[in-house]
């Protein structure tokens, strides 16, 4: 079990925080930073440097945040003394989309590094440290869990050349750096570690495979790779960069862990990087007590079966909490905030909880009760004059949008505006208004909380912002005075890619706009559908106005009209909706 032993003192002033440990150079020296502290995207790094110099080796986990086999096996390594050589662990590169068990509410943050920087959003600015740490490094792993089971033919809908599962992943067989006469032999890093990890895997199943993506060859099927953290820190730094992916399929979380170490372990032997011990522990998170602070008075300790007890506009504040681990834990104070409100003071009006995660899973619940009492009037709620946060439901979740921050969907995705907050007291005069929408329209007022919101049907162009018909605002008021904006920013629907089985031995992988031909005996079948889209339901792929539904197999020559050679377009659609279009012929 791990053990923390830390000051309660609270970090939430400081952007960045550095604790440096062991600072002797006979010994191991670590370093542990904080970006973003206290908030929903809080990101730690720590570095080890070992005894002895040698080479650095980057780890990455949870930069998709619904793949805890990645993320749980890099928390691993932060602890870890090194003998020779140096590590830059990165748990948990994306800790809002782990809080919310998601691979990225706010866009694939793995597709997120193009050679040019940019920071519009939070996650753009930690990818750019992300790169910061990249330049620092000799070697990088990617931890991810992939659907399904690599395997480098057709065995079946989840054993296959286009699943990732169980896979050591490369961009290429040998990297060429540009003006030089260096070449990285990156096929037989991966087919040696694959060497020595699957002697230690008894089921042929879960065993490793090498993945070469041809990231950058014209016929790849991973082209999207090209914006990813591996591809990078190859083409930009050209240093040796792999994916780890073990199973989603796995039958425990244990066991993703336990295959992510072996591969770990084996680029650390391969790379000259050699530990002195690690931290291995996977115990059930268990929360001992809160540290509370009420109204700046000094803390008390609540323990997890306590309730907490406040008048109403008391300000609490939770400045530590204990429990058998240090990393991947947030606390959320129901209906303030955001998704961590650890360290930070809030009035507190209404009955709520506070919710203890250890990364998305929830394993402590404090109720907070608040008095009957009649309020005092000098602490009767003013209006705010200025909302600090949207709350929005899109994707299925609920999402806090900051003042001034831009929401991106993709047009026909539907949309609510829940609130903000902090919430306005009753009759304020407070309206949230999106501009271009109209909730009521027998009695249009303004107010467009609560309503449901399609992006596809129900938004007038012509309130859109600077003309361009992709970009909206939602702007809070009250009488004489805006207090809040946000910006929901679309982009179209479109089709990735398309694998179609044809007969019963071939699968075809087609991008929009490439052709192919076939029989009119052949049977066709749509087995996947990828798209831009949140929600898969409803899509479908259309020929001659007849619908084929992903799984439905049809053949050809009930699809045409004639006989003899013909083309029509293969039509991906979600409702009426076109997304992309494959040119088929037959002979």
């Amino acid at each position: 079990m791990i053990r923390k032993i830390s000051s309660l003192l609270s970090l939430t002033c400081l952007p960045i925080i550095m604790i440096s440990l062991f600072p002797c150079t006979a010994f191991s020296k670590k370093e542990h930073l904080v970006y973003f502290p206290n908030t929903p995207y809080e990101l730690n790094i720590y570095k080890t440097y070992g005894k002895k110099p040698g080479k650095t080796l980057m780890l990455i986990g949870g930069i998709q945040g619904n793949e805890p086999g990645g993320f749980l096996s890099a928390d691993l390594y932060a602890d870890m003394r090194l003998e020779k050589g140096n590590l830059i662990v990165v748990p948990r590169a994306n800790f809002y989309s782990i809080i919310l068990n998601k691979r990225g509410p706010n866009g694939d943050m793995n597709r997120m590094f193009t050679h040019k920087d940019i920071s519009f959003t939070k996650e753009d600015k930690i990818v750019s440290i992300l790169k910061k740490l990249i330049s620092e490094s000799d070697y990088l792993l990617n931890l991810h869990d992939g659907a399904g089971y690599y395997y480098p033919r057709y065995i079946s809908k989840w054993r296959n050349p286009m699943r990732f599962g169980q896979s050591v992943i490369a961009d290429c067989e040998r990297y060429h750096v540009p003006g030089t006469n260096k070449v990285i032999n990156l096929g037989d890093m991966a087919r040696e570690v694959v060497k020595r990890i699957n002697p230690h895997i008894h089921n042929d199943l879960y065993k490793f495979h090498f993945m070469n993506t041809r990231t950058s060859s014209s016929n790849s099927r991973h082209k999207e790779q090209r914006k990813s953290a591996t591809y990078y820190a190859l083409t930009k730094h050209h240093i040796p960069a792999f994916g780890i992916e073990t199973s989603k399929f796995l039958p425990s979380v244990d066991l993703k862990v336990r295959y992510h170490n072996l591969a770990i372990n084996a680029f650390m032997e391969l790379f000259g990087i050699i530990p002195e011990s690690p931290g291995l522990v996977l115990d059930p998170p268990h929360l001992e007590y809160l540290v509370v602070s009420i109204n700046g008075q000094t803390p008390i300790v609540i323990n997890g079966k306590q309730s907490l007890r406040l008048h109403p506009g008391d300000t609490i504040k939770v400045t530590h909490i204990e429990a058998n681990y240090e990393r991947g834990l947030s606390l959320d104070i129901l209906g303030y905030g955001d998704l961590n409100d650890y360290r930070k003071d809030f009035a507190i009006y209404r009955n709520t909880t506070i919710i203890v995660r250890k990364d998305h899973h929830q394993f402590a619940e404090i109720p907070v009760e608040i008095s009957r009492k009649r309020v005092a009037r000098e602490k009767a709620i003013r209006e705010p004059d200025k909302i600090n946060y949207f709350v929005i439901e899109a994707h299925g979740n609920r999402i806090l949008l900051s003042n001034g921050e831009t929401l991106r969907l993709v047009k026909g995705d539907e949309m609510k505006i829940v609130d903000v907050l902090p919430p306005p007291p009753p009759g304020s005069g407070i309206k949230v208004n999106f501009k271009g929408f109209v909730g009521n329209k027998k009695n249009n007022t303004g107010e467009d909380r609560g309503y449901t919101i399609h992006t596809g049907t129900d938004l007038i162009e012509r309130y859109s912002l600077k003309k361009n018909p992709d970009l909206y605002e939602i702007v809070v008021s009250r009488p004489g005075k805006i207090i809040g904006r946000a910006f929901v920013e679309l982009s179209r629907p479109k089709l990735s890619y398309l694998v179609l089985k044809v007969n019963t031995d071939k699968h075809l992988y087609m991008e929009p706009g490439q052709r192919v031909t076939l029989s009119r005996d052949d049977r066709i079948c749509p087995e996947v559908i990828q798209t831009n889209l949140h929600a898969c339901d409803g899509l479908h792929l259309s020929i001659n106005d007849r619908v084929i539904r992903v799984g439905e197999p049809v053949r050809l020559r009930e699809l045409l009209a004639h006989s003899g050679p013909s083309y029509c377009p293969l039509t991906v659609k979600k409702g009426n909706i076109v997304l992309g279009k494959i040119s088929l012929h037959t002979d």
